[in-house]
């Protein structure tokens, strides 16, 4: 320890005998470290080694695959690779991905991805609105807690990269000259390429305000290594200019001249791209689809086409509308897109399936009119129970084992007794329910386990099983000086096992709160909401009512039971549902829900719930004419969880 006198180390020894908080100012004398030139120090800021290794706060955690579109309709791109669509907490999917041992992506993804784009919340009080005119992004978590965030993620993101990968990161003004510093702790000042301003051609100015109107963000590129793969980009000139013409002569450029010996000029209409783009922000376009804070593709398509080659692989873990992903497929790069809204999964889904209507980058007037490859929509952290039991056995061992996080051991039996690995250095075992359709984990399976082996092993022994096949209500059962634990699917949460409980990822109820920055702890298993409702059609028009909407998780967390379509956070529909895939037509979150006149003030989730409780029934309408002979609406809780409902139209 640096810099401390007697009196220092005697308070410190104080402090620590009986677990008094340590000021901060002696924490560089205690963890004295390597300073850089400079740093970025905040508050809550983690150590790198933390980030990388699996804290109880986030943890990787399994992929399960929802659904593969793929066949002759979406072809594979190869033998061994759909491209990914991943609904959860990209903190712990980025940590899944990192650890490469899930089985869907082990040796695919950690370190091939040849580009990251993110274009995360950006962490301003600025409002965007969408064509309905909704305030659609308020962004909640400022200050240090933002740059966190973010820090955390990224440190994972470069672990990902190829060694000649690049990554991409786009801000606004107000959050772009502390995330620099950042990006520079993790990959280097030396890595830093280039500050793109991407310049919006066509923004109305703001007069209102007593400053200059923004009319640019920015996009940080850096690279992981020295050698990282750039292609220089042309794009037009304002005004063409006329150039001297030149040829190659014995490897040296002289000018070209004409019969009377004065030079031959010729008319150049591009240039080389420089680091200010000018791009249009969107309109009402072919590639619009509602989404709020959508980018053109022409921003994603330079930044793919300028750093990646056809087949490489290209990441997006803010995915939004999927407008990284739809670029990268009509490029032919593979691609990797993550989120934590339902929203965004369904509205990715849907344009990724219409991408064959979408325009071509080449010639925007005509369609692209070729079908999307083969991709698997995944989740992580929030889990269908059905699909778990009905892997195949070795599966289904593996997937348990990567959910509570067990590790191998050498010792596979103990008196005759399998061993499946060790939780914290104590021994587990999954029960075989697959041997045992008649049999449970009860005193008497107990007894007879321990007989066997409960001399042979420390304080604790932990079984995974089934809930159903579990007799305990209690987390353990103690015979002798050994307590049984049971990890139960699906999962009870044991205290004694977590520092903090697990926490579920919220939904937004309005667009307000669409990019409110939320993270994920642990992981949970879909619990179906019950929902009661019915569809009438009439002459010109499809009615939906809602009578009944409960979560099935019946208590907020202070205790309190929720009240009915309290727990509502949108409904989406597809109003041409064809019997196999859901084509999202339209979408409402709770707020758009509410039956009387909305207010011009934008309403606080406390106000919206209050409204929506009050509600005896929700009733939507539809236009006929847009309905085809299934509607299928998707109810959504603020957990995530889902209930599908088909109706047909008469």
């Amino acid at each position: 320890m640096q810099n401390l006198n007697k009196h220092d180390i005697e308070f410190l020894i104080d402090c620590l005998k009986n677990g008094k908080e340590i000021p901060d100012v002696y924490k560089y004398a205690i963890f004295p470290t390597k300073q850089k030139e400079y740093e970025l120090v905040y508050a809550g800021k983690m150590r790198k080694e933390d980030v990388l290794a699996d804290t109880e706060e986030a943890k990787p955690v399994p992929l399960q695959i929802e659904k593969i579109f793929n066949g002759k309709r979406y072809p594979l791109y190869s033998k061994d690779w759909h491209n990914l669509l991943v609904f959860g907490d990209n903190l712990q999917i980025l940590k899944t991905f990192n650890e490469n041992k899930d089985a869907l992506i082990k040796n695919k993804i950690k370190g091939k991805v040849k580009l990251i784009y993110i274009d995360p919340p950006f962490a301003t009080e600025n409002e965007f609105n969408t064509s309905k005119g909704h305030k659609a992004y308020s962004d909640k978590q400022k200050g240090a807690d933002f740059v966190e965030f973010l820090r955390r993620r990224l440190i994972l993101m470069k672990e990902l990269l190829h060694d000649d990968g690049s990554i991409f990161v786009h801000l606004d003004w107000k959050k772009s000259h502390y995330i620099k510093i950042m990006l520079d702790e993790i990959f280097g000042e030396n890595s830093f390429r280039n500050e793109i301003l991407w310049y919006y051609t066509n923004k109305i100015p703001d007069t209102r305000k007593k400053q200059f109107t923004n009319s640019t963000d920015s996009i940080l590129f850096y690279t992981k290594g020295k050698n990282n793969y750039f292609k220089h980009l042309e794009t037009i000139r304002d005004i063409p200019i006329k150039v001297s013409k030149m040829k190659k002569v014995d490897g040296k450029k002289i000018y070209v001249k004409g019969d009377d010996g004065k030079g031959i000029y010729e008319e150049r209409t591009t240039r080389t791209m420089d680091n200010v783009w000018n791009i249009a922000l969107l309109h009402a376009q072919a590639e619009r689809v509602d989404y709020p804070t959508q980018k053109p593709e022409e921003l994603l398509r330079r930044v793919i086409e300028c750093s990646t080659e056809k087949g490489d692989i290209v990441m997006d873990v803010f995915t939004g509308s999927g407008t990284t992903l739809a670029v990268a497929e009509k490029l032919g790069r593979r691609w990797v897109g993550c989120d934590i809204g339902k929203l965004a999964i369904y509205a990715t889904q849907k344009r990724l399936l219409e991408i064959d209507q979408g325009k071509d980058l080449e010639n925007p007037k005509n369609k692209y009119n070729k079908p999307a490859k083969s991709f698997s929509v995944v989740t992580s952290g929030l889990y269908d129970l059905g699909k778990i039991f009905a892997l195949k056995k070795d599966e289904y061992i593996q997937f348990v084992k990567d959910l509570f996080e067990i590790e191998e051991t050498k010792t596979t039996k103990i008196s005759g007794v399998e061993i499946d690995g060790k939780k914290r250095e104590f021994y587990v075992k999954i029960f075989p329910y697959w041997d045992f359709k008649n049999t449970s984990v009860d005193e008497k399976y107990l007894q007879e386990l321990h007989k066997n082996i409960g001399k042979k092993i420390d304080g604790r022994f932990y079984i995974i099983a089934p809930a159903n096949n579990v007799d305990f209500i209690s987390d353990y059962y103690q015979i002798d000086n050994v307590r049984y634990y049971f990890l139960k699917v699906p999962y009870q949460i044991i205290k004694e096992l977590h520092k903090v409980q697990f926490k579920k990822f919220r939904q937004p109820q309005s667009k307000s709160q669409i990019n409110d920055l939320d993270e994920a702890i642990g992981f949970h298993f879909i619990r179906q909401p019950e929902v009661k409702s019915e569809i009438k059609t009439l002459k010109d028009k499809v009615v939906l009512k809602i009578k009944k909407f409960e979560s099935a998780y019946s208590q907020d967390e202070t205790g309190e039971k929720l009240k009915n379509f309290e727990s509502l956070a949108m409904l989406l529909v597809d109003l041409n549902y064809d019997g196999e895939k859901f084509m999202m037509t339209d979408y409402f979150f709770a707020q758009d829900l509410l039956n009387h006149k909305k207010s011009e003030k934008e309403e606080s989730e406390e106000e919206i719930k209050e409204k929506l409780t009050k509600q005896k029934e929700i009733i939507k309408e539809f236009p006929k004419k847009d309905c085809g002979k299934q509607v299928m609406a998707v109810y959504v809780d603020i957990y995530g969880n889902e209930f599908r409902e088909k109706f047909n139209v008469k």
